[in-house]
């Protein structure tokens, strides 16, 4: 149990400037960068850091802020999300660009979503002022509905078998 009373799971993520500090280490040490080869190209990307600055953060003698953050995840070419994820996902690079994907795809999921329902809504006031058209309207939407489904599934899928 934590220090506040709930349970903690092995391997639960850490917090994020914990998951950063081990992170930037990982990632300095995959390339083959010293400290003071990861400073030069942090001053050069335009984020003031010293060889000094950069063991501290690594060694959690010393908090990074949130534009040092930054500059590390531009040089290191990753997402600060990806930077303050879970150092041993993190390190699984494939594993991030999946996770990235789907969130980014939840994300459009989402929107396209909340899009539909004012639509419908939308529709669904406008023939309830109309109600003389309904019926057609109605079948003109489950129609299309079915042709763009079946459009999809053709481009995912293929053209089904021939009977």
């Amino acid at each position: 149990m934590s220090d506040d009373g709930h349970d903690e799971a092995p391997n639960v993520l850490l917090k994020g400037e914990d998951n950063a500090a081990k992170r930037i280490k990982v990632e300095r040490d995959k390339r083959g960068w010293s400290t003071t080869t990861l400073s030069d190209r942090l001053n050069e990307a335009g984020f003031e850091m010293n060889p000094s600055g950069v063991w501290r953060i690594e060694n959690g003698k010393r908090r990074i802020n949130l534009d040092e953050a930054i500059g590390f995840a531009e040089v290191f070419g990753v997402s600060l999300a990806n930077l303050v994820g879970p150092p041993a996902l993190a390190a699984a690079d494939r594993a991030m660009e999946l996770i990235d994907t789907v969130v980014a795809a939840n994300l459009a999921a989402q929107r396209t979503q909340h899009t539909y329902v004012r639509a419908t809504d939308e529709l669904a006031a406008y023939l309830a002022e109309h109600p003389d058209i309904r019926d057609e309207a109605d079948v003109m939407v489950s129609n299309a509905i079915a042709e763009n489904t079946m459009k999809i599934n053709q481009e995912e899928f293929g053209l089904p078998p021939a009977t």
